[in-house]
């Protein structure tokens, strides 16, 4: 199924543009959401109308999230986790934990913008991106400490 999107969509694109996706996704969450119309011509016209409107709208979001990228930028976060042998932790540190420690400090992201490959298994220092938007990606320092043993 072909849908322009209305709105910038992370997976799929941004405002304005065509794309193809699955019949249910399409059917089921972007139609009735709002969030695209089928690619028929008299949608495409419409679409072309409403460019300018879209262009503007696109510039925003994008002034936005790079201010947002240089207040990112800047964040460096510690978590505490306990550990065995002075380096593997117990468990892992993942996107939640680290939404977290970021949330701690008034820093506003969602959870599946933290682009974390896989878990974090051992104590040290990592730089993990965070996508605000679809080519702006700021990285965070994220340093696993151990937790001292007196610590609860």
């Amino acid at each position: 199924m072909k849908v322009i999107l209305k709105e910038t969509i992370d997976t799929l694109g941004i405002a304005g543009t065509e794309c193809k996706v699955a019949e249910g996704y399409g059917r089921n969450y972007l139609l009735p959401q709002g969030k695209a119309v089928i690619a028929t011509p008299a949608n495409r016209k419409v679409m072309e109308q409403a460019r300018a409107k879209l262009e503007l709208q696109i510039a925003k979001e994008r002034k936005i999230a790079e201010e947002m990228a240089a207040k990112v930028k800047e964040v460096a976060i510690t978590i505490k986790a306990k550990v065995r042998e002075e380096i593997y932790l117990y468990g892992s540190v993942t996107s939640h934990d680290i939404k977290d420690a970021l949330d701690a400090q008034n820093v506003e992201v969602e959870r599946r913008a933290i682009l974390l490959a896989e878990p974090i298994k051992e104590t040290g220092e990592y730089k993990v991106p965070i996508r605000l938007y679809k080519d702006v990606e700021p990285e965070i320092t994220v340093t696993v400490v151990a937790e001292d043993k007196q610590e609860k």
